[in-house]
């Protein structure tokens, strides 16, 4: 339909035909609506299909879309149809921004730039919907297919670029939601191990991407046989200066498929220590209690990495005290262990323990040892409130903690020798 045909049939519109139209669409649109709410009874709120709130998933203008056609076609028959190819087109462009909009919220939650992706693909298919109502859509696909673009001898219309994005991202789009139910549905229940977990997903996302670019390529037109020259450039750059970000992947992949560290678990790399939040295919983002993180996977290989949760999840913190000579060693025991124990974090089984650990030269020095199992909310927080209790419980029984004694002397020297201060401790 051209803009000719559009102004023609929307000159044959009377009052009746038009009734029947707005009717039809707003039964399609209370059918979609219902079945939506009768197949979207409990169901998750990060749902492709139903969304937060059941119809502003991909499910409800896919329905609409298919009754409105339907109505279309039967309308069709009888009278001119105008406001039933408006809804039509609406809707289609509606499925689409709802595709695109769910599987990237889904895939990518955290990320800027998908309500920036989001807003272009709603602005290009309000866009196309619109021309394709008044009947420009054909003219401006002809001029496009009119402007080439030369790429050494072959030249390529600008038409044939936009189908050729669109399919691949279209494709691509499809592919992530693939991979994203298969992790939601099936490796969550089939795969218990976080890292092998993350392994399959990892793989099968990759998997589904390649594929969907290839069949995305292969539609437009592009001869896969050319990616030969390509996957020999690209191992050429692996090579030299690639190496590292080849590295990190590698590595990654090793982490995961050996489970030598896994999610969760507290690590010490070098002088880094925190808790393992995520396990990426190119970096391990370990989190440390003063809120850094992220570290390359290729550090975890070649450098020396203490996993301090491998085979025990309880963690370990100490803290020390020193008390005059004359204190009662059992009294200054029993009021550090019952200061550790009085914390809720602190756990019962192992107890904590208190150990007279040397003769320091101000006093007697005490190690106080106990265990946490959730170090990922904190260590100092604890051992402060720990350090508190045992400061009140000294003070409260009358045991003394010493100061640092030191004694400066001042030796006497013979008239004319300027005077020399000597610290002696």
């Amino acid at each position: 339909m051209n803009f000719n045909d559009f102004t023609q049939r929307l000159g044959q519109v009377d009052a009746r035909g038009l009734g029947i139209e707005l009717a039809a669409l707003v039964a399609c649109v209370v059918l979609a609506w219902v079945a939506t709410r009768w197949f979207g009874r409990d169901q998750p709120k990060d749902s492709i299909w139903f969304g937060e709130r059941t119809f502003d998933g991909l499910l409800f203008p896919l329905l609409a879309l298919v009754f409105a056609e339907l109505a279309r076609r039967l309308v069709s028959g009888y009278q001119p149809v105008l406001v039933l190819r408006i809804g039509v087109s609406v809707f289609l462009s509606l499925a689409v921004i709802r595709l695109f909009a769910r599987v990237m919220r889904a895939v990518f939650p955290a990320s800027n730039l998908v309500r920036l992706l989001e807003r272009t693909i709603s602005w290009l298919a309000w866009m196309a919907a619109i021309l394709w109502i008044v009947g420009l859509l054909p003219p401006v696909l002809a001029e496009l297919d009119g402007i080439t673009l030369a790429f050494g001898k072959t030249s390529v219309s600008l038409q044939t670029i936009i189908q050729g994005v669109l399919s691949a991202g279209l494709v691509l789009v499809i592919a992530l939601w693939i991979a994203a139910t298969i992790e939601k549905r099936i490796l969550r229940e089939a795969v218990t191990d976080l890292s092998m977990r993350k392994v399959a997903s990892n793989a099968v996302r990759a998997i589904l991407l390649l594929v969907g670019l290839l069949f995305a390529l292969s539609a437009v037109g592009v001869d896969l046989t050319a990616l030969s020259v390509l996957g020999g450039a690209l191992g050429v750059g692996l090579g030299f200066g690639l190496q590292k970000l080849a590295a990190n992947y590698v590595s990654g992949f090793v982490i995961l498929l050996e489970r030598s560290i896994r999610i969760g678990d507290n690590v010490k790399v070098d002088t880094f220590e925190g808790r393992i939040t995520d396990i990426k295919t190119r970096y391990t983002l370990i989190r440390a209690g003063n809120g850094r993180e992220a570290m390359p996977n290729e550090s975890l290989i070649t450098s020396r990495v203490e996993n301090l949760s491998m085979a025990d999840r309880k963690f370990n913190i100490t803290t020390s005290i020193v008390v005059g000579y004359d204190s009662d060693v059992a009294q200054v025991q029993s009021i550090l262990c019952a200061a550790a124990k009085a914390q809720a974090r602190v756990m019962t089984d192992p107890e904590p323990v208190t150990y007279l650990a040397s003769f320091a030269p101000d006093g007697l020095e005490f190690t106080l040892n106990f265990w946490v199992a959730d170090p990922d909310k904190g260590k100092d927080n604890v051992r402060s409130a720990i350090n508190i209790a045992i400061l009140e419980g000294l003070r409260s029984a009358g045991v003394d903690i010493p100061y640092p004694q030191r004694v400066l002397r001042v030796e006497s020297l013979p008239p004319g020798v300027s005077a020399t201060r000597e610290a002696a401790v």
